[in-house]
C-alpha cells in the first residue's frame, strides 16, 4: 500500500521492436507526455528517458492516486509514441515497476539512478542527460547551466524527495553513475 511520504522509483519497459525512445521522432513525444502527466494527486517529479525503457521518481497522495497517476501517464506516453511513430499497438507490453522509496539513503540512490542512468545504459561520461530531467534538478553538487525551456516536471513535496535525501550523503556528484550490469 503506498503511503504520501514515500516517492517511487517508476520503470516503464517498452515493446520489442519499437525505436528508441530517445530517437529524434519518440523523445520529444515522450517528455511532452511527462510533462503533462502532473495531477492534484500525482506528481513526476524527476525522469530518464533510455533507449527502450523509462525511469521515473513520482509521488501521489495515496494508492489510488498512484495506480491512477501511473496508468494515465502509461496511456499518454503510449499515445504519444504511436502518434510520433505513425503507429498503432502496444507500447507498454507489461504493468510498470514501482518500488517505494522509504528512507533518505534509498530515495539519494534512486535520483542517482535515475538521473545518471544513461551512463550505465549507453556507457556516456559523466554529465547532465539531454533526455532526462537532470537539468532541472538542484542537487547537483557541481553547478551546472541553467536549462533552457519549460520544466518538464513537478517540485517534489515529500519530504524524503525535497530535502531527506540530503542527509543520506549530500548533493549528488556527476561522477556517481550506477554501475554497469
Amino acid at each position: 500500500m503506498h503511503r504520501r511520504r514515500h516517492p517511487v522509483h517508476v520503470t516503464l519497459r517498452a515493446a520489442a521492436g519499437l525505436p528508441s525512445l530517445r530517437g529524434e521522432r519518440t523523445f520529444p513525444a515522450v517528455r511532452r507526455a511527462l510533462s503533462r502527466a502532473t495531477k492534484d494527486f500525482f506528481r513526476v517529479i524527476h525522469f530518464s528517458v533510455q533507449t527502450d525503457h523509462v525511469h521515473l521518481i513520482v509521488e501521489a497522495d495515496d494508492h489510488v492516486g498512484l495506480m491512477r497517476g501511473l496508468q494515465g501517464l502509461a496511456v499518454r506516453c503510449a499515445k504519444a509514441i504511436n502518434r510520433a511513430l505513425g503507429r498503432r499497438g502496444t507500447v507498454w507490453p507489461q504493468r510498470y515497476h514501482a518500488r517505494a522509496l522509504k528512507t533518505p539513503q534509498e530515495t539519494r540512490l534512486g535520483f542517482r539512478y535515475v538521473l545518471l542512468n544513461f551512463c550505465k545504459h549507453l556507457r556516456a561520461r559523466p554529465g547532465i542527460d539531454p533526455m532526462s530531467s537532470a537539468a532541472w534538478f538542484n542537487g547537483w553538487a557541481h553547478r551546472i547551466p541553467p536549462p533552457t525551456g519549460e520544466c518538464p516536471v513537478s517540485a517534489p513535496q515529500t519530504w524524503l524527495a525535497s530535502q531527506g535525501w540530503l542527509r543520506a550523503g549530500g548533493p549528488l556528484d556527476l561522477r556517481e553513475a550506477p554501475a554497469f550490469s
